[in-house]
């Protein structure tokens, strides 16, 4: 019985997800706990590589128009929530000398959707990190739209990539000796809004 009412659920969610594609602007509230901007640094001359991400995003939100080949993202991280699995460094990537999350506790992100052809392929946006505002462009690798089993809506995936040079942003410690390129690597997953 179960698995004929997950049938239905199945289906009925996946007309939904053939209607909307056609039916304009859709919005998707990011889900932050499957959400991550992740990242890697050089560390000393580049002779070895840092790893880590932002375990938190403070909201988000995806707006796909599928047929007028267009959309937005906007998303705001917790700066605070850098994590690269040792905690000493974790301070110190929080202090003055790099993200100084006291006086910039949030990374914001804004940027418009662009296709190639039928498929979303990358985000051109602006970056505001340790208050200062540069442009960004971001390549969209993978988006897959699915029916959601458990709530029985559409949820959509994405995995994201690109790179920034830190002294952009005025986080210059150890620059240029360390290196200053990061590159990004974003996982993120949204719920479509529903009224």
């Amino acid at each position: 019985m179960n698995s004929i009412r997950n049938a239905v659920a199945l289906l009925a969610a996946a007309t939904a997800l053939d209607a909307s594609a056609a039916a304009g602007p859709t919005r998707y509230r990011m889900d932050p706990v499957h959400t991550y901007v992740s990242f890697e640094a050089p560390h000393i001359a580049a002779i070895s590589y840092w790893r880590g991400k932002f375990v938190r995003t403070k909201g988000g939100e995806v707006v796909l128009d599928r047929a007028g080949k267009t959309g937005s993202v906007e998303v705001t991280i917790d700066a605070s929530s850098v994590d690269v699995g040792m905690e000493k460094l974790n301070e110190h990537i929080r202090s003055k000398d790099f993200l100084d999350v006291a006086n910039f506790p949030t990374a914001n992100y804004k940027g418009t959707i662009q296709f190639t052809g039928d498929t979303p392929s990358s985000v051109n946006g602006e970056l505001t990190l340790h208050g200062v505002t540069k442009p960004v462009m971001l390549t969209i690798n993978s988006l897959k739209c699915v029916p959601d089993m458990m709530l029985q809506i559409e949820r959509c995936g994405a995995d994201v990539s690109g790179k920034i040079n830190r002294t952009d942003f005025g986080v210059n410690y150890a620059a240029p000796a360390t290196g200053s390129d990061v590159r990004l690597q974003i996982q993120v997953e949204g719920l479509i809004e529903t009224q």
